[in-house]
């Protein structure tokens, strides 16, 4: 029974941890279906996740900081659109960027605004998003495997998992039963095609960027005043970047790139408790080597499956209007 308790814990601290990347990985599904590299995941969650909770800790409401976090967001996806789409520019070059003007920026205002080497005041109250209790979850707890699954498991997580969980189904409607998601699936394998029909490829591209920097920004904020207390210097910590690999492991597809977050977190999840654990033969496995493992799995995901995963065709490439 104790090893079924503490793959519950995995799984639920699985959960939590692919949140973020389960909303930056539909994020960058909508931009990269529509033909823009997004490699601006990172900035634009830790752009969000300052500015929720800076506005969280002035406001007093996590809700007020969540919608600081996604307008913040949208902002830097439509710079990102503006210098891609409108000006033709390298994807590549202006998502880089947006990364690095974040990541100085945001703990420059931080230490601006608060005084507090870089970081927001800490959260507590209405100013964090706090955990549910589903109905009869405590009741049930002690009902033998069913019920310890739902009071540990299922419920107990704050609001944005649920949003997260809730994504995924919505997002793969979107995209594959939708007059918007079949003109950004279209867009995205040959623009051209979708300018014949008298649809504006450039306005569209802009819509599903805006897409993108609303599922950033819910997921920046998560990590800022839901998942932590406040915001450091680089706590996105990659998770844009792995977002990037679910995405292409999962070969742009919303339920396959689900499964790729999942287990990238409970990799992320295991080596939380791996650390200073003796294992037989080994020994201690150095911290460093095992915070080192969702890294190492993505490099070598990619590096099996990657060569097998076909993009949009127009991925990338600018698209200039014939005259």
């Amino acid at each position: 029974m104790e090893t079924f308790h503490i793959i519950v814990l995995l799984l639920d601290a699985t959960f939590r941890v692919a949140t973020p990347l389960v909303l930056a990985a539909l994020a960058g599904m909508f931009s990269e279906r529509s033909g823009v590299v997004d490699i601006g995941l990172e900035g634009k969650m830790l752009g969000a996740a300052f500015a929720a909770a800076a506005v969280a800790a002035l406001s007093g409401s996590a809700w007020v900081g969540l919608g600081a976090g996604i307008i913040t967001s949208i902002a830097l996806s439509m710079l990102h659109a503006y210098a891609c789409v409108t000006h033709k520019g390298n994807q590549v070059v202006s998502g880089m960027a947006i990364n690095i003007v974040v990541a100085g920026l945001a703990p420059t205002l931080g230490y601006a605004w608060f005084r507090m080497g870089g970081q927001t005041p800490p959260l507590s109250g209405d100013a964090r998003f706090r955990s549910l209790t589903l109905p009869f979850a405590e009741t049930m707890r002690d009902v033998p495997i069913v019920g310890y699954i739902y009071a540990e498991l299922i419920s107990g997580h704050n609001i944005i998992v649920y949003m997260a969980a809730a994504a995924v189904p919505i997002c793969a409607w979107i995209l594959y039963k939708t007059r918007f998601g079949l003109r950004v699936r279209a867009v995205g394998e040959n623009p051209h095609a979708v300018d014949t029909a008298g649809i504006t490829v450039d306005l569209l591209r802009y819509k599903a960027l805006a897409v993108t920097g609303l599922l950033c920004g819910i997921a920046g904020s998560y990590l800022s005043t839901a998942h932590g207390a406040g915001f450091i210097r680089d706590m996105t910590a990659g998770k844009g970047y792995l977002a990037l690999a679910a995405l292409i492991f999962g070969k742009w597809r919303p339920v396959p790139t689900l499964f790729a977050c999942l287990l990238f977190a409970f990799t992320d999840a295991v080596q939380a408790r791996l650390q200073g654990v003796e294992l037989p033969v080994v020994g201690v496995i150095p911290v460093q080597f095992i915070q080192a493992l969702p890294y190492i799995l993505t490099v070598l995901l990619l590096a099996g499956f990657v060569g097998k995963a076909n993009p949009p065709k127009a991925i990338g490439e600018p698209y200039i209007k014939e005259r």
